[in-house]
């Protein structure tokens, strides 16, 4: 299934994308891998032992994303494979939070990924189709505490791809967007305080969370199947998405309970 196929891999240098990207590799995939820090993507891509593109860029430079596509389709002959991954994340309630924090997730979470894909998607769906993933997250489709302006950009990601999958099936699209819950990355570490400064520190829901490794064969295994949503977590996280659907009252109140019970608080004030 990926073997001789040019996958395009947003976020690569850590985390997820960088496990997906072994991942793809010892398939035999070709890959394009995009991100911010070029000593890591270069590093990625050594690791991999597969034909690589590095193309970095800054996910909010839209005005370079129909020049990257360009590059990107000329060097793989086409795009199989789109993975939307780049993110950053929050650790702040609402109440303390300000604008220019809900204005930078928005615009690396939810505009970034629909530039990229509304430049590429024509030229996919024109060449017979492909594969575009989306990784969104439990906090978008139900939003918990500390979490306001990363769960709206999730959210937001998953009405979008949603949309695109039922415009474009009948051309050979396919679309999975996958909702993972905490993933043992540095997407804590990396997130925005109130004050849209990076926090600077993890916290034990992501530390003891799942290894991007097992996160990665649940994602390759969901392509394989053609699935088109994965929820990405167990116990109580898989619990917190599926009463979202089946008991959204339940899951207010529990929502509700954890700041009550001193949650939020305890989250943002550890450090490791």
């Amino acid at each position: 299934m990926f073997a001789g196929k040019t996958w395009w891999i947003t976020g690569a240098s850590s985390g997820i994308g960088q496990a997906l990207a072994d991942a793809l590799a010892k398939d035999g995939a070709k890959l394009i891998l995009s991100g911010r820090n070029v000593a890591a993507l270069n590093d990625v891509a050594e690791s991999t032992n597969a034909e690589t593109l590095v193309l970095p860029f800054e996910a909010t430079d839209y005005a370079r994303v129909p020049a990257l596509v360009e590059e990107a389709w000329n060097w793989g002959g086409r795009i199989d494979g789109l993975v939307n991954n780049a993110g950053i994340s929050q650790r702040s309630l609402a109440i303390d939070t300000v604008f220019e924090v809900y204005q930078k997730i928005i615009a690396v979470d939810l505009l970034a990924p629909i530039a990229l894909t509304q430049a590429l998607l024509p030229r996919m769906a024109g060449a017979g189709g492909g594969h575009i993933v989306a990784i969104s997250s439990v906090a978008g489709i139900a939003g918990p505490p500390l979490r306001s302006a990363y769960s709206a950009a999730k959210a937001g990601l998953i009405g979008y791809h949603d949309s695109v999958r039922a415009e474009t099936s009948h051309l050979g699209m396919k679309v999975l967007v996958v909702a993972p819950g905490s993933v043992k990355t540095n997407v804590s570490k990396n997130a925005l305080d109130a004050n849209a400064e990076t926090r600077g520190f993890s916290d034990s829901v992501i530390d003891n969370g799942m290894a991007p490794e097992v996160a990665v064969a649940r994602i390759i295994e969901a392509l394989r199947n053609d699935q088109r949503e994965l929820i990405l977590a167990d116990g109580m996280e898989a619990e917190i998405a599926r009463l979202r659907r089946a008991d959204p009252d339940k899951l207010f109140d529990l929502m509700t309970q954890l700041v009550a019970g001193g949650y939020a608080k305890q989250l943002g004030a550890e450090k490791s």
